[in-house]
């Protein structure tokens, strides 16, 4: 017996000795090795990351700064440290010797915290004494160019691979492509309208390519730019109109922006004349014309799938209802075939204009974002001055068609201005003449310039002190994606925005819009019984005699019958919310049943079963 319990007790000492040993064998051995179950793949080093590693003509040196022992008190932080270097030590493993991984300890008062302030780290406070803690990571080319990624933020982790590729890229490719932006728009600010602040779309740019600002009025363009953006151009001269035809039909490529309501634009209403409405729209349907494209300037595309939820006035006092032209494209209308969206999850757009193409267009038309079928052409001047989402809704009649807002053009097209421009000088004659009559185009033209705005894709976020731009949707990648692959280069295009910035409920938004809908068809109801009721007991009135004050036992008995009959309707609209809210809280039990109840049950019943099986062999 004795010999037992030894044996015993040797072998569970065995066990924990081999159990601690194979940890520690893993723990050296196996650290790049992970089983990535996520929806969007977020922790899978990508193929275009691996296109851009591998094809580096010169080794680039990577200094990973980690203040590990600082940081022991933040185990969140030191857990996301610890992803990001083993994402690190992948890069490396994989680039065949193009990439050089140091991982560097810089302890407060060292040479390394030193080397760490100067390549542009950022510290945080960890204690009181002062210390601070390092978490980035410096880049270094054979030509001691440097790129760094000044702290590491956990709420980007979705965006990880993206941020150390594209640093990656950018010292391999020193060289930045030249965008040129033709804007009416204060994209770049505007001092002397007191406009100081730059909009983040071009910061953003400017991280990958030379951003040159060619203002809203040019003769020419530079032959340099690789590709032209033009933004809301309203009241262009005809001049740059005839420069942006010409450079398009030499085969430069282009991301045009029009807008039938621009909300970013700063034109203010004429106080002597407020009912008239300022000129917020913009086109080039003077060049699009030839092309059998239109953008109509006086329809909105609004959409009550896509409707973006907004606080309003309704007649129970404030609540939350959907604003129809204001849009929340998700993955289902974006086109997944097209470098520029098939990476992307959500886009949102604003008063946004309808592209079409006519039956004998020159071009071909491939949409990039578009609506659903449950949308509507809507009058600009209607939602220009009538901003109530109420009252939107109950104009709001589907037609059952998706409706292009953004879209890929290409094809042989001929030059708006065949005949040179007009009224042009001698001078402006003899080069009219060398100008181009057709040619092919590659352009993507977007119905929106809202889309660049900040408060449509952006949310400011204090980290430690400082404002940091968080994204909340993909309006800046979409541009981006766009830029480089007109330019070019699709690697980069595949990492952006790899991960869900939303997973909203379908279903729960189902429920709500068909109860919503419900509620507004019953209060329309109300409103017209309502007003037939003031109808017919004017009309009693007037029976009565003018100037007849008591009421009649007619008029008394019909105020009577709305009276029930509005008791009755609000009882029915009060049932109408309650049963919205039975159906959410049914869905959210069913969820919680299946996520805490029924798989420990099911793992149960098979454990039970297991058990019952083994027993019955035994006998």
């Amino acid at each position: 017996m004795k010999y037992k319990r030894l044996l015993s007790g040797s072998g569970i000492v065995l066990a924990a000795a081999l159990a601690v040993a194979l940890i520690t064998i893993s723990n050296n051995l196996f650290t790049g090795v992970r089983l990535d179950l996520t929806d969007s793949r977020l922790f899978t080093l990508s193929r275009g990351s691996i296109n851009i590693i591998t094809s580096l003509e010169e080794p680039v040196n990577l200094d990973f700064y980690l203040s590990r022992k600082t940081m022991a008190d933040f185990p969140q932080l030191v857990n996301y440290a610890n992803r990001v270097r083993d994402l690190l030590e992948e890069y490396a493993a994989k680039s065949e010797g193009n990439i050089r991984l140091s991982v560097i300890e810089p302890e407060p008062f060292s040479e390394e915290e030193d080397q760490a302030v100067a390549s542009g780290l950022n510290g945080i406070a960890v204690n009181a004494a002062g210390d601070r803690a390092y978490f980035g990571l410096v880049g270094v080319n054979s030509t001691d160019d440097e790129a760094t990624i000044p702290f590491f933020q956990a709420s980007r982790e979705n965006a990880l691979e993206y941020d150390i590729t594209k640093l990656i890229y950018n010292l391999a490719n020193p060289e930045k492509r030249v965008i040129g932006v033709l804007s009416a728009l204060p994209l770049f600010g505007d001092p002397a309208r007191g406009i100081q602040g730059r909009w983040a779309i071009i910061n953003v740019m400017e991280e990958f390519f030379e951003v040159r600002n060619l203002g809203s009025n040019i003769d020419e363009i530079d032959e340099n730019v690789d590709v032209l953006m033009v933004v809301h151009p309203k009241n262009f001269s005809e001049q740059t109109l005839f420069a942006i035809d010409q450079f398009l039909l030499r085969g430069g490529h282009a991301m045009l922006f029009v807008d039938p309501l621009a909300e970013g634009d700063n034109v203010q209403s004429d106080l002597a004349n407020p009912y008239v409405m300022p000129n917020l729209s913009s086109d080039l349907n003077v060049i699009l014309a030839g092309w059998g494209i239109t953008v109509d300037t006086s329809k909105i595309a609004t959409d009550v799938n896509l409707a973006m939820r907004v606080q309003a006035q309704g007649v129970r006092g404030p609540q939350e209802t959907n604003y129809l032209p204001w849009l929340q494209l998700g993955e289902q209308n974006l086109n997944r075939d097209d470098f520029s969206t098939s990476e992307l999850n959500q886009v949102h757009m604003g008063t946004a204009g309808i592209i079409e193409r006519e039956d004998d267009a020159a071009v071909a038309l491939t949409p990039l974002l578009e609506t659903t079928t449950g949308s509507m052409k809507m009058e600009r001047d209607m939602i220009f001055f009538q901003r109530d989402p109420n009252v939107m809704l109950a104009n709001f009649k589907a037609e059952n068609t998706a409706l292009v807002l953004a879209a890929r053009l290409s094809g042989a097209v001929p030059s708006a201005y065949p005949d040179g421009l007009p009224g042009a000088d001698e001078e402006q004659d003899t080069a009219a003449e060398e100008s181009v009559k057709e040619g092919r185009i590659d352009v993507v033209l977007v119905g929106d310039t809202d889309i660049l705005a900040d408060h449509f894709w952006i949310r400011m976020q204090n980290f430690f002190g400082v404002q940091i731009p968080q994204s909340i949707a993909n309006n800046g990648d979409f541009v981006i994606n766009t830029l480089d692959n007109l330019a070019g280069n699709t690697d980069l295009i595949s990492l952006r925005s790899r991960g869900e910035f939303s997973r909203p409920f379908t279903v729960v938004e189902q429920i709500r819009r068909d109860a919503e809908a419900r509620f507004r068809t019953q209060e329309q109801a109300l409103q017209a019984r309502l007003g037939e009721t003031e109808q017919k007991i004017a009309q009693l009135q007037q029976e009565g005699g003018e100037g007849a004050l008591l009421l009649s036992q007619e008029q008394a008995a019909e105020i009577e019958k709305f009276r029930l009959e509005q008791i009755k309707t609000r009882k029915e609209l009060r049932a109408v919310q309650h049963e919205l809210q039975k159906n959410i809280e049914r869905l959210g039990a069913q969820l919680k049943f299946i996520n805490i109840g029924l798989i420990p049950l099911i793992i149960g019943l098979l454990a039970l079963v297991a058990g019952l099986r083994r027993a019955r062999l035994r006998a």
